[in-house]
């Protein structure tokens, strides 16, 4: 059985080390709405989604209860947004790609790696055809989107786009290419991987002209500076938060 309760889901996220720094009476109340999320979302509370259901619903029940505790919403958004940013940590991933078997392993490892931690409500597309220097995919159906669309948070979705991008936006040999997510109101999020000595032709193909992610103020992609669209929208935008097993994304 896998435990759901809302301290266990706490320790697990992201935001495990930021919750301790919280008054109590702020912490008591994170952890009574957590416990109302989960019941309230139980047909995604299965084992295969357990850590996503730790990140979406510590960060639901943050932005409701630190406004009603008389934060902003801009500040909320803001302290919970850097809080999980700063959790992050994308050096192992940086050292894997130096690796001469970075991309084979991908290739492998990434497919077994989403089967095992996604459960109810994920789907994607997997493209076996990749040249030796790329691995892409597509994420067809998200929890995170249809979770907080659901809720009316639709603003939380692109801030966990955004790991993805610290994750792998800086990787040696790689660049890591995203031209929508569903957070931001896409039809899919793409997870393309090309060598860098390739990325001008899959540029070519798939950016229109361009391999970089507009950005805004203070290096935070421009996307994050407004709010999604509730669909249908041709933005740029960055990537859903990722599966990759622990071994490429601790």
């Amino acid at each position: 059985m896998v435990d759901y309760s809302p301290e266990k889901l706490v320790r697990i996220s992201r935001y495990r080390d930021y919750f301790g720094t919280l008054d109590e009476d702020v912490r008591k109340d994170v952890l009574a709405r957590m416990s109302v999320l989960v019941e309230e979302e139980k047909e995604y509370c299965d084992k295969g989604n357990h850590k996503h259901m730790a990140q979406i619903l510590t960060a639901i029940a943050l932005y409701e209860v630190l406004q009603q505790h008389g934060k902003s919403e801009e500040e909320t958004f803001k302290e919970i947004s850097e809080a999980m940013w700063a959790a992050l940590n994308p050096k192992p991933m940086q050292r894997m790609a130096k690796l001469p078997f970075f991309m084979p392993l991908m290739k492998r490892v990434v497919p077994y790696g989403f089967k095992k931690g996604s459960g109810y409500g994920w789907r994607y597309t997997w493209f076996n055809d990749d040249p030796k220097g790329r691995f892409h995919f597509e994420c067809n159906e998200c929890i995170y989107a249809k979770i907080f669309a659901k809720r009316g948070v639709q603003k939380l979705g692109p801030m966990f786009c955004h790991a993805d991008d610290i994750n792998y936006g800086d990787l040696p040999n790689y660049q890591f290419i995203r031209t929508n997510t569903l957070c931001n109101g896409g039809d899919k999020c793409d997870f393309d991987f090309v060598r860098r000595k390739r990325c001008s032709k899959i540029r070519n193909s798939v950016l229109d002209g361009f391999c970089e992610l507009p950005y805004g103020s203070g290096g935070v992609p421009a996307m994050l500076l407004h709010e999604p669209n509730d669909g249908g929208s041709d933005d740029d935008s960055v990537g859903v938060d990722g599966h990759l097993p622990r071994l490429l994304w601790a």
